[in-house]
């Protein structure tokens, strides 16, 4: 009995060290085509003065996923980004520009200006095979600490159809592996090195990681940024629907609300100007004092609804064609025109 207690644990230690250093190999392969991700912001002051602006830094992860240098990250590390440098692992720095987000899924491709040395692109899988109970990585910044690994289980799968055009807007996997503030954007790969996630966030009564985490399905980002053209215009919005539209004066059912333009984004060169004064309305804090989009061609942007429809209708465009804003800017209506590029 004694003897096979010991030949037991054994075995369980030999396990335990084998599968540790498997995670050990592994992280030294993946951790190569992972990259920091650093962005300079500028949002108003809340003054009343439209120049008057506060600039700050943020940080966030990403994987490269091939050798031109398209990167996936999250787009809320990106979307207000006025500049983007991303880091390797080698300590090369290029600058990059975004060229494909959705909001809604909260994932964007951003594109290297330059040219890598030596690039190290992680390998996509196939979220679909996934399965609950699956062990994961995740390497990303948490708190700043570059190039930390963690490890966990998927925990749950979840899939959202959007009611408009009935394919999927969002799909995630929860999971328990921990993710903090710095990791939004790092990979979430499979025990065989693929990429199966890209970190968007936790539920926390905190702040900090409590054990539930939001990661978006790799097959979702292929869906939205690698099969299809997802626009990203550069602008923080509100969709003002219901007591925010009357109680803004929106002279029909609801409306896109510019909060803040970033620079050299899209938004900026077409001349959407954002708000400078910062307000509570409700439970809703809100920069006024910008345009107010309220319809893109012939589709006026009134309910919840219509506007993902519009935002369908936008994403469909091709390079050359050209649609026209209706704004509504201090009390008078414009409009603008912009060509696709």
């Amino acid at each position: 009995m004694n003897k096979l207690i010991v030949i037991v644990a054994v075995f369980l230690l030999y396990t335990t060290a084998s599968f540790a250093q498997d995670i050990s190999a592994l992280y030294e392969k993946l951790n190569k085509s992972v990259v920091v991700i650093k962005v300079m912001e500028s949002k108003t002051k809340g003054t009343g003065v439209s120049s008057d602006k506060v600039s700050y830094g943020a940080l966030g992860s990403g994987v490269l996923i091939d050798n031109k240098g398209t990167i996936l990250t999250a787009a809320h590390v990106v979307n207000n980004a006025d500049k983007i440098k991303v880091i390797f692992a080698d300590g090369q720095e290029l600058m990059a520009k975004v060229t494909g987000l959705s909001k809604i899924a909260d994932v964007a491709k951003i594109e290297i200006l330059g040219v890598i040395k030596n690039p190290n692109p992680a390998k996509v899988g196939d979220s679909d095979k996934s399965r609950i109970g699956d062990k994961v990585m995740i390497i990303g910044s948490p708190m700043g600490l570059e190039h930390s690994l963690s490890v966990g289980y998927i925990s749950r799968k979840e899939k959202h159809k959007s009611k408009t055009s009935g394919f999927s807007r969002l799909e995630f996997f929860q999971t328990d592996a921990a993710i903090n503030t710095g990791n939004s954007g790092g990979p979430m790969f499979n025990m065989d090195g693929e990429v199966i996630g890209i970190v968007s966030s936790i539920m926390s009564r905190s702040g900090g990681f409590e054990g539930i985490g939001f990661v978006a399905t790799i097959n979702i980002v292929k869906d939205l940024l690698i099969n299809k053209h997802n626009t990203w215009l550069g602008m923080d919005s509100q969709i003002l629907y219901g007591p925010l539209a009357l109680a803004l004066n929106v002279p029909q059912g609801g409306g896109v609300l510019v909060e803040n333009v970033t620079e050299n984004s899209p938004a900026y060169y077409m001349g959407l100007k954002g708000g400078s004064i910062i307000v509570q309305i409700g439970k809703e804090e809100l920069v006024i004092g910008g345009d107010i989009i309220i319809q893109l061609d012939d589709k006026r942007l009134d309910t919840p609804e219509e506007i993902l429809k519009a935002l369908d209708y936008l994403n469909a465009l091709k390079v050359g064609d050209k649609y026209t804003f209706k704004v509504l800017r201090m009390g008078k209506m414009i409009d603008i025109v912009w060509t696709v590029k």
